[in-house]
């Protein structure tokens, strides 16, 4: 049986069909867009939280969402071991309901960027990387003004020490940029993984470059590795 995937749209999201289009132009398989309010969900194998501006941004980057009644099933679902995947304002939801560590502060600049960035892979021993290869540098599509990821000293070499610092910004050559990254991201962190390894949050929009009608494919392998890992390619 073919893994099971979920896009949760929120008011204010506007990556949620961009999502569920890149799951089933990479994999074949259609994913259900699931309405915030639903307080009761199938064992989806495969939850994403979209981009966009989940309830206007109000007080802070998905403060508001994580009060939604789904996020009490993502909570159960992660919990019984499906894979979730927050981007971009999906990330901030995983952070403000506690799902992943750490939190997104405004940009460095205190503007909103809308750019393409590059990122180098730093764990491709992930259900979510291992299509990618050791170091690959990826560009991918940022568009925020709330990315700055933060934690406290002691969390952050909780996230080294357990390899769980999945992406990070780098230039085209894979080297730290100079000056920093995009949005003033401690450590260039661009992505992280949970504990037990199958909750990703990341900045940036893998779905945007998934297709090469829409300039690129590097975003591809993500889903594909999500997919390849549920259905037991990498066992």
């Amino acid at each position: 049986m073919s893994p099971k995937a979920a896009v949760v749209v929120f008011p204010g999201s506007n990556c949620d069909r961009d999502c569920a289009r890149a799951w089933e132009a990479v994999t074949g398989e259609a994913a259900d867009l699931v309405w915030h309010k639903e307080s009761a969900l199938p064992d989806y194998d495969f939850i994403m939280l979209p981009g966009g501006f989940s309830f206007g941004d109000y007080l802070r980057c998905g403060a508001i969402a994580r009060f939604s009644p789904v996020m009490s099933e993502v909570r159960r679902l992660a919990v019984r071991g499906s894979r979730v995947m927050g981007i971009c304002n999906g990330f901030q939801i995983l952070t403000e309901a506690g799902l992943l560590p750490g939190a997104l502060r405004r940009n460095r600049d205190l503007l909103f960027i809308c750019r393409d960035v590059h990122l180098r892979v730093e764990n491709n021993r992930t259900d979510f990387t291992r299509g990618y290869g050791p170091g690959a540098v990826l560009r991918l599509p940022i568009a925020h003004g709330e990315g700055g990821y933060t934690i406290d000293p002691r969390g952050l070499k909780a996230l080294q020490d357990g390899d769980r610092v999945i992406f990070r910004y780098a230039g085209p050559d894979g080297l730290t940029p100079e000056g920093g990254g995009p949005n003033g991201s401690l450590d260039e962190i661009a992505g992280i993984i949970n504990e037990a390894g199958n909750v990703l949050g990341l900045m940036p929009h893998p779905e945007r470059l998934s297709e090469a009608l829409l300039g690129g494919e590097d975003g591809r392998p993500l889903f594909l590795s999500v997919f390849q890992s549920l259905a037991g390619a990498w066992s």
